[in-house]
């Protein structure tokens, strides 16, 4: 096994996950995702079913391209919400360019295989291509990221811009090991 140094996507795209506490405008990069979709209360049931589905494809491609020699850190998760209702969503962990669809059915068959839920079937792997946003970390519960997302709409508006698409955010804390008071989440969304 040769090793290399662990491709870093955050270290790589550092100005695309800054943290400003007023809103701000940036240029985000095409991305490529782990993607599944969901409905249903954030945080229930379903939510951390697909949350676990997520992440078990996420390790077992990471595991098999490191032991191939290209190591990388797997990324935070996050979530794409459409603007008017939080119960459909779809969760995501951002992924190299050098992931590709052979990995990702490689990994579907070695979870089911091993008789892990059948959801990790429901994984695909998605572009994003956000463009021009908004962006600002929320401090607090992801209750009262409305806002938030009402700071950065003003920011939008006076420079002549409008959201587009569904918001997304980038957790930054576990909420299993945080307080809801000190959640702190990025939250971006797409102007046009």
């Amino acid at each position: 096994m040769k090793t290399t140094k662990k491709l870093d996507l955050y270290a790589q795209y550092k100005s695309e996950y800054v943290t400003p506490k007023n809103p701000v405008l940036l240029q985000a990069s095409a991305a490529q995702y782990l993607a599944i979709d969901g409905r249903g209360e954030p945080g229930g049931p379903d939510f951390q079913k697909k949350i676990g589905a997520l992440y078990n494809v996420a390790f077992t491609i990471k595991m098999a391209r490191k032991f191939a020699g290209q190591d990388y850190a797997v990324s935070k998760l996050e979530g794409l919400w459409p603007e008017d209702n939080r119960t459909i969503w779809t969760l995501c962990i951002r992924i190299p360019e050098f992931i590709g669809a052979k990995d990702l059915k490689d990994a579907i068959r070695k979870l089911l295989d091993k008789g892990k839920d059948p959801d990790v079937a429901e994984v695909e792997i998605r572009k994003l291509k956000e463009g021009r946003s908004v962006q600002m970390l929320h401090a607090g519960p992801y209750d009262q990221c409305g806002a938030t997302i009402e700071i950065m709409r003003k920011l939008a508006t006076s420079q002549g811009l409008a959201f587009r698409d569904a918001h997304h955010e980038i957790y930054l804390s576990d909420p299993r090991r945080v307080a809801p008071a000190k959640l702190r989440t990025i939250l971006r969304h797409p102007v046009r």
